[in-house]
């Protein structure tokens, strides 16, 4: 038997982090039909938080709490306030009122946003071409939210849709602030969730909604989205990186992820995947590809 290349290792743990990734929109469906919203969040931020906090201190590069600057608390606090807390707030209230396939996939349009907050917070300059790439996607995304009707909402929560959006953007600033901070990943996820299970918790109390502990199927979901959305499944996909020989190779997986979400949104949670939900996908897929061709042959 031959042995396993370190790339066969990173197309291996690549495509592990890709299934496990695909599968959260069914995992948020079908967890919301027994936990509120913003009670699922505490829940899977703590469950993240505790997962990740064994891996980091059983890992080559445990974090050291004596070591932890005033600095990097800061640093923590800001980006878990964007995420998990805003992020997934807003995300998780999207999916409470829309449809997995739609939720999902509008959500997939993060990295048009980054393109467009990296003009003002990274002084970049956006080629030409970009702004065609990002109509692309913004087409599919139309196209997702309208059923294909391109006219009106037919059937659709304008506030879901909005939602399902806007969680994009405080994705995106979340990576650019992430792409900043030079800190060991697993150490830094773990305070990000620290914090912002802190301010989740805060705003349940805040805003009276209380904290019950989830039990049954809501206990179940809450630990497999903090493990295999908001833990695990990062330093699997960070280790799929490092096998790596050209980060390209793996990297360009993701874009498998939303169509393999569709397939478990079918099979566990029911819903009918309709030819619009696809073809906007694509779109958007495809304008994403397209961005990317053009930084690459910028530099």
């Amino acid at each position: 038997m031959m042995p396993v290349s370190n790339q066969q290792k990173a197309f291996l743990l690549a495509l592990l982090a890709v299934v496990f990734w695909s599968t959260m929109s069914s995992a948020f469906k079908l967890t919301l039909a027994h936990i509120a919203f913003d009670q699922m969040l505490l829940w899977a931020a703590f469950s993240g938080m505790l997962i990740l906090a064994v891996v980091n201190q059983t890992g080559k590069e445990p974090l050291l709490f004596s070591d932890i600057k005033r600095g990097h608390l800061f640093s923590s606090a800001v980006m878990g306030f964007f995420n998990p807390f805003l992020y997934y707030l807003v995300l998780f209230k999207a999916y409470d009122l829309l449809e997995a396939q739609i939720a999902g996939t509008l959500n997939y349009a993060w990295p048009l946003v980054l393109v467009l907050l990296s003009v003002p917070l990274l002084k970049q300059k956006i080629h030409p071409l970009s702004i065609l790439a990002i109509f692309i996607s913004f087409f599919g995304i139309v196209i997702i939210s309208t059923h294909g009707s391109l006219t009106s909402l037919r059937n659709v929560s304008p506030l879901g849709v909005s939602l399902a959006v806007g969680s994009a953007l405080f994705w995106a600033i979340y990576w650019i602030l992430n792409m900043k901070d030079k800190r060991e990943t697993s150490g830094k996820i773990m305070l990000n969730l620290f914090f912002g299970f802190v301010y989740i918790f805060l705003f349940l109390l805040l805003t009276g909604r209380g904290i019950s502990f989830p039990t049954g199927k809501a206990l179940l979901g809450t630990v497999y989205i903090g493990a295999f959305e908001m833990s695990i499944t990062f330093v699997i996909w960070l280790k799929a990186l490092n096998f790596s020989s050209d980060t390209a190779k793996v990297s360009n997986l993701i874009y498998l992820s939303p169509f393999f979400a569709l397939f478990w949104i079918h099979l566990t949670v029911g819903e009918d995947i309709r030819t619009s939900t696809i073809v906007g996908l694509a779109l958007i897929v495809a304008g994403i590809v397209f961005q990317q061709f053009i930084s690459v042959r910028q530099k």
